[in-house]
């Protein structure tokens, strides 16, 4: 079953040379790299907290553990560089096509309370006592 947030099967093998654990390497082989992918993919697209990882993205603790140690030692740039869209390495909006909010085109802004005064100084010491003469 294809989920949303998942990485392609096609992505995952564009950078599965990249991720450690791989047979052959030193240390232990890396368990279900593509489902922490998932789980990754799935924070970043929802902005949920770890803790509210789905059951079948693994254990958020974990998952969170390990996105941290990759995050320390530099793993996700050359992951994200080869992922990234060539084609979007120059983006152009047009602003003709962004709309803005009605207010922000000098509209009447209307349920706005009104600005506070600040306080001056000398009302502030004590409002309303005439000064003293020696």
């Amino acid at each position: 079953m294809s989920h949303r947030h998942a990485i392609s099967d096609t992505d995952f093998r564009r950078i599965e040379r990249l991720l450690p654990g791989r047979p052959g390497q030193h240390g232990g082989v890396a368990r279900d790299n593509h489902r922490f992918l998932d789980a990754a993919l799935w924070i970043a697209r929802t902005g949920a907290a770890w803790a509210d990882l789905p059951e079948r993205l693994g254990n958020g603790n974990s998952q969170w553990r390990r996105f941290d140690s990759w995050a320390a030692e530099g793993r996700w740039d050359p992951i994200l560089a080869e992922l990234r869209d060539p084609d979007l390495d120059r983006l152009i909006l047009d602003s003709t096509a962004v709309r803005a909010h009605p207010c922000a085109a000098g509209a009447k802004k209307s349920g706005t309370a009104p600005a506070a005064r600040p306080i001056r100084p000398s009302a502030a010491a004590g409002a309303g006592s005439a000064p003293r003469s020696t």
